[in-house]
């Protein structure tokens, strides 16, 4: 068995700035794959752009509004995801909101972007909202609901490279059943997801981001496993989440990068259920 690697662009539609590099990273070729958030104004533009590169997104479930944007508001009527202005919530509102109204929400999604005539093949979970990591899971029902629809879901065979290691007991337990499950219901996972959890404090600089993920490159495990990063101009987020999201940009761009996926014998591919 041969090590493939999805190549995936994180946030399509979350603002201009960031659609537009995230088409351009798709129209070069440096990533294979792209997540969208439906829920925001930039959606239907974000769509349009990649539709015209034959691209079709995932569907990127965002439950949760971003700081420093005008607050999105959700596609159906979901009172318990909803602040008392009408929008979305943080992400503990949506770890507490009612399943009914998760699931209608994941539908609405699903369905604008069906009607923008793209299907997507594959679901994740904006801000993690899904995964339980802080709060509530919603794992069960999010695997039936993409087994009902016939989706993939980014969630990894073997955690420990995004996790950084072994998962925390409770962790550890909850991940394996969601797998067993998955499995039983044919949604198919990816081998192992990788990506950059440090803020450009953390980092300090460029070269460290990339020394981070030419060592992901190096411990992939056999099978498809997906890359997921936020890529962006650093001007279109304020602050040092820009800064991060510009310098994830630069590495796909990165010729030491790509070098490296040569020499790891790594196949970049578009999705983790071929």
């Amino acid at each position: 068995m041969s090590r493939r690697l999805v190549i995936t662009a994180d946030d399509l539609g979350r603002d201009a700035g960031s659609t537009q590099e995230i088409v351009a990273l798709l129209a070069d070729g440096h990533v294979t794959a792209t997540t969208l958030i439906a829920v925001s104004p930039e959606s239907a533009p974000a769509v349009a752009a990649v539709r015209r590169l034959g691209v079709v997104p995932h569907l990127h479930v965002t439950l949760t509004s971003e700081r420093g944007l005008v607050p999105w508001r959700p596609l159906s009527d979901a009172p318990s995801l909803v602040d008392d202005s009408g929008a979305l919530g943080p992400a503990w509102a949506a770890e507490r909101a009612a399943t009914a109204d998760v699931l209608g929400e994941m539908d609405a999604q699903l369905a604008w972007m069906r009607g923008q005539g793209v299907a997507p093949r594959a679901a994740d979970s904006h801000a993690g909202v899904l995964y339980g990591l802080s709060g509530r899971s919603l794992l069960p029902e999010t695997l039936r609901w993409c087994a009902g629809h016939g989706l993939a879901f980014r969630l990894p065979r073997d955690p420990r490279p995004w996790w950084g290691g072994p998962l925390p007991a409770p962790l550890a337990a909850a991940h394996e059943q969601a797998v067993a499950l998955a499995d039983a219901l044919g949604v198919p996972l990816p081998a192992t997801v990788v990506t950059n959890r440090r803020s450009a404090g953390d980092l300090g600089g460029y070269p460290a981001l990339r020394d981070a993920m030419l060592a992901g490159l190096a411990d992939l495990p056999e099978g498809t496993s997906e890359l997921f990063l936020h890529p962006s101009r650093a001007d279109a987020v304020p602050g040092p989440a820009g800064v991060v999201r510009a310098w994830e940009a630069r590495l796909l761009r990165d010729p030491v990068w790509h070098r490296a996926l040569a020499a790891e014998g790594i196949e970049v591919v578009s999705g983790w259920w071929f």
